[in-house]
């Protein structure tokens, strides 16, 4: 893979997600805003897109042997991994962090005040969160499967409620864009996840989670953005072209 600065981060991702640790060290968000080429990105940022570049492409040819080609899994079995790993991993780890953040708020916050709006921010992206993955579950993810059923059994092509799977996208995009700018205040508040020198051990522990959960919500958004919905997409139009064939 030669890579230069005018490929697309999302793709770029899609395609080898050992780049996402090259786009985190730099700082470019290649989920909630990976429709952007590397150029683009670095010029919004001042970052330096030559390093960025060169560090991609130290990455080397050979993806790394647990590395899974996500690009290749059919868009069903996408819709129940997202489901089975990455909701139950935010409805376990939110009920998990929320006491932790709370007893650290009681005990450091005194000191620390910016614990209080990270704690804030946390409750209303737990919120959130909880209702953005009902709506894929109930609507977009059932309505995905049925369009692999369709083309499977070559049965009739009914027109959704929602007019087309484009529409409820673009509402789970614009969530994503909303959880990914309340992460960043996350980080930026804790500097990085950096726990201050009078930290205990809950609170160092806490930080931990916290990154560990923004770092997992990253794979999720990138999943859905960058490989599930351009897969829907493309199945629903599909679709549409044979049952306006027969």
């Amino acid at each position: 893979m030669n890579i230069d600065k005018t490929n697309n981060i999302g793709a770029l991702v899609a395609e080898d997600y050992r780049t996402a640790q090259v786009f985190k060290k730099h700082g470019i968000d290649f989920c909630c805003q990976g429709n952007r080429t590397i150029q683009e990105a670095c010029e919004a940022n001042q970052i330096d897109v030559g390093q960025v570049v060169a560090d991609l492409n130290k990455l080397g040819q050979t993806k790394s042997e647990s590395a899974m080609d996500f690009q290749a899994w059919p868009v069903d079995l996408m819709a129940d991994y997202i489901e089975k790993k990455h909701h139950r991993y935010v409805e376990e780890k939110t009920q998990e962090i929320k006491p932790f953040l709370e007893k650290i708020c009681r005990v450091h916050g005194e000191k620390h005040p910016e614990l209080f709006e990270i704690n804030q921010l946390f409750l209303e992206s737990a919120g959130e969160l909880a209702a953005h993955m009902k709506k894929e579950e109930l609507i977009l993810f059932p309505f995905v499967r049925n369009m692999i059923k369709v083309k499977k059994e070559n049965s009739p092509f009914v027109t959704p409620h929602f007019g087309t799977v484009e529409n409820p996208i673009q509402m789970m995009m614009h969530e994503h864009s909303n959880e990914g700018e309340r992460f960043r205040k996350i980080e930026h508040l804790s500097n990085q996840y950096t726990p201050p020198a009078d930290a205990c051990n809950t609170y160092r522990v806490t930080f931990a989670m916290l990154q560990e959960f923004e770092a997992d919500l990253h794979l999720h958004i990138h999943l859905e953005n960058n490989i599930l919905f351009p897969k829907a997409i493309a199945l629903e139009k599909s679709n549409k072209v044979l049952a306006n064939k027969s």
